[in-house]
């Protein structure tokens, strides 16, 4: 039988090994390393991803930060304290990110790494297909939310931050 977590846990796992790989690809490009802090931000994630890390860090020692700038309350000293548990959203920064908008598919690339490209430097295999996976999250979420008999509908987002509480 699996644990409450274990299909978040899958698609992390699925998804880290994806963002390995681009980014052994992209290795010349990539410069993200500790210290370079400009995506860690407050952002709100659905209830599987936020009971997730919560119950990962309830006997941890973490020392919140205070954002008044709308930076992440994870940040200490230009590092992620909870880095082991960060959501899916901070394990794609810094690479090339395929999405649909408005009928149409973007690139979005971070201007740290990725100074000098072209958009026809960029394919199906070389970039992070972030709708594909942002998809399966939804799932997951919603399976978790009608499993659990939570009170958030499956559009439901809660802010990392809360976590402080």
């Amino acid at each position: 039988m699996k644990k409450e977590f274990d299909n978040y846990h899958e698609l992390r796992d699925k998804i880290d090994l994806l963002t390995e790989k681009l980014s052994d690809k992209h290795t010349n490009h990539m410069v993200c390393k500790k210290g370079c802090d400009l995506c860690c931000m407050d952002y709100d994630v659905f209830p599987v991803e936020y009971n997730s890390i919560k119950k990962k860090i309830e006997n941890e020692s973490i020392d919140f930060q205070e954002s008044t700038d709308g930076s992440c309350i994870f940040l200490k000293d230009h590092a992620c304290q909870i880095y082991k548990h960060r959501p899916i959203i901070c394990r794609t920064h810094g690479l090339p990110l395929l999405f649909m908008n408005d009928e149409q598919w973007e690139l979005s690339a971070c201007e740290l790494n990725f100074t000098d490209f072209d958009d026809e430097d960029f394919s199906a295999e070389n970039t992070f297909p972030q709708d594909k996976f942002n998809s399966e999250l939804f799932i997951i979420n919603k399976n978790y939310i009608k499993e659990n008999n939570l009170q958030h509908s499956e559009f439901d987002l809660i802010p990392l931050n809360k976590l402080r509480d």
